[in-house]
């Protein structure tokens, strides 16, 4: 059994008072969730005493108000692109402002340090989209094929064999390996980073032909093929790359 929410509140301290929502329910101890927009819920048992639940409440003010600063203050969610005119788009790390243009066939162009977009009449933001994953395919495998034979002499002086490359859009990871075909998978949104965000993770996959699993020996390996690897690391997991 559930009861409806109650809306409540306590003075914590410094003027500062913290307004929750009660919910009472068959269970034995009082919790309590901070949400990112910031509200907070009290869960308690049926009988709990109104003041009891305060006393907890109050008691747990420090926390609570530390987590609404600490989600008030984290950056908001990124927002999926729109397509529209000065909206900046990255490729090999450099953000570049998007133009949009009409043109029957459709297609994307860099030119001049923008994007050209010619869209047909009428379009949306799916066949933009679809135009500007055209264009960056295009040049990722230009640029994925050029980047992997700079980078393969490292790996070819530990006797890793040169691999087939294929690239995929994929949501959570880089790049993968498959040895066992020879082969490495590439992300397609790499190459909207910088180049030597690229050569990381291609010498990441490389390491994977020697050592399968992330543990002392692979990293090692890291050491030996790019001993800049964290600082790599680093900058690709901080380039905002959706």
């Amino acid at each position: 059994m559930t009861t409806g929410k109650k809306r409540d509140a306590i003075f914590w301290k410094d003027g500062i008072s913290i307004e929750y929502d009660l919910i009472r329910s068959r269970r034995r101890t009082v919790g309590i969730t901070v949400y990112p927009d910031g509200r907070v819920t009290v869960r308690a048992p049926l009988k709990a005493r109104k003041a009891d639940v305060q006393a907890f409440v109050q008691k747990k003010g420090d926390w609570i108000v530390k987590k609404q600063r600490m989600f008030a203050e984290a950056p908001p969610a990124p927002q999926p692109p729109r397509y529209v005119p000065e909206e900046e788009h990255l490729f090999l790390g450099r953000a570049y402002p998007l133009d949009v243009r009409r043109g029957k066939k459709g297609g994307v162009e860099l030119v001049d340090g923008q994007f050209l977009l010619y869209a047909p009449a009428g379009d949306s933001v799916e066949t933009r989209e679809r135009l500007m994953r055209e264009w960056y395919r295009e040049e990722a495998e230009v640029v994925f094929a050029r980047r992997l034979e700079a980078c393969y002499p490292r790996a070819a002086a530990l006797g890793i064999p040169f691999p087939g490359l294929k690239i995929r859009l994929m949501k959570r990871r880089w790049g993968s390996c498959a040895p066992t075909k020879g082969s490495i998978l590439l992300n397609l949104r790499l190459i909207q980073t910088a180049e030597p965000c690229i050569d990381y993770v291609i010498l990441h996959e490389l390491a994977h032909f020697k050592e399968r699993y992330h543990n002392a020996g692979f990293y090692a390996l890291m050491d030996r093929l790019l001993p800049e690897w964290r600082e790599r690391r680093k900058e690709l997991n901080e380039t905002g790359v959706q």
